[in-house]
């Protein structure tokens, strides 16, 4: 049997004050000590040096189906490029934001696929949100659980259910559509769920998760595309905007 071969990929957007170090401590702890193959920055039309940083510090980097500088593909089209790309037969996901990354978010993942009938692993983590050590994840809370628990209660285990960190074997994987922009990382729990059974699906402690919060308006965008995602994998439909609203009808923003 030919030893497994990991690729961990990093899907960023404007990520050079992070992206560096993560990169680096990656190289350092886990491709020289033969744990991880293959480091993999899938640029997302980054304005700010994000490529030449990660290059710099020695990844392999190609840029997002789609993206060019100033004008994002989404991070679900970054996603699957780095699988298209990418040479391992596992593949880590994990977010390029991270302020206190450490080599446990990679070996804690790929650790329950030593198990053969694991096939996708779901970090979990708590997130502090400014002096509130629990007090990020607000979409995660606010948005994808109740719509989980309504509507796939069968995946109401999953903690962290948005969670970016994840990792997966290539062909389950490659087996599915990728979803656009932030609704992929439930999408694919909800499509490996749907092919594998739960029981296919790991998760990993990585402790305390810190990153770069995001403005309101910016989780209303990320919101606004799970509710829809999860909609559609429901089986329900969206309202028709190409035909006029119903008196006292009010379409979604």
């Amino acid at each position: 049997m030919q030893p497994r071969q990991v690729t961990v990929c990093l899907p960023a957007l404007n990520e050079a004050a992070t992206v560096g170090r993560i990169v680096r401590t990656i190289g350092r702890e886990l491709v020289d000590r033969g744990i991880v193959d293959e480091i993999l920055v899938v640029d997302d039309g980054s304005t700010d040096g994000t490529p030449e940083v990660a290059k710099a510090a020695g990844a392999r980097v190609v840029a997002a189906d789609g993206s060019e500088p100033g004008a994002a593909a989404g991070k679900g089209a970054a996603m699957r490029t780095g699988l298209a790309a990418s040479r391992g037969d596992v593949v880590v996901y994990c977010d390029a934001d991270v302020r206190n990354f450490a080599p446990h978010f990679v070996t804690r993942l790929i650790e329950p696929l030593a198990d053969p009938d694991v096939v996708f692993v779901k970090a979990y983590y708590d997130r502090p949100l400014h002096d509130d050590p629990h007090g990020g994840g607000r979409v995660t809370e606010l948005v994808a659980k109740p719509l989980i628990s309504l509507l796939f209660p069968d995946l109401t285990a999953i903690r962290q259910p948005l969670a970016g960190e994840c990792a997966g074997r290539r062909e389950a994987l490659e087996a599915l559509d990728f979803a656009p922009g932030y609704a992929v990382d439930l999408a694919l729990v909800i499509d490996l769920a749907e092919r594998h059974g739960m029981e296919a699906i790991a998760q990993a402690d990585l402790g305390v998760r810190v990153h770069r919060n995001r403005t309101l308006d910016q989780l209303s965008d990320q919101s606004r595309s799970i509710i829809a995602m999860v909609l559609q994998r429901a089986g329900i439909a969206l309202p028709d905007r190409s035909r006029p609203a119903a008196v006292g009808t009010v379409l979604p923003a």
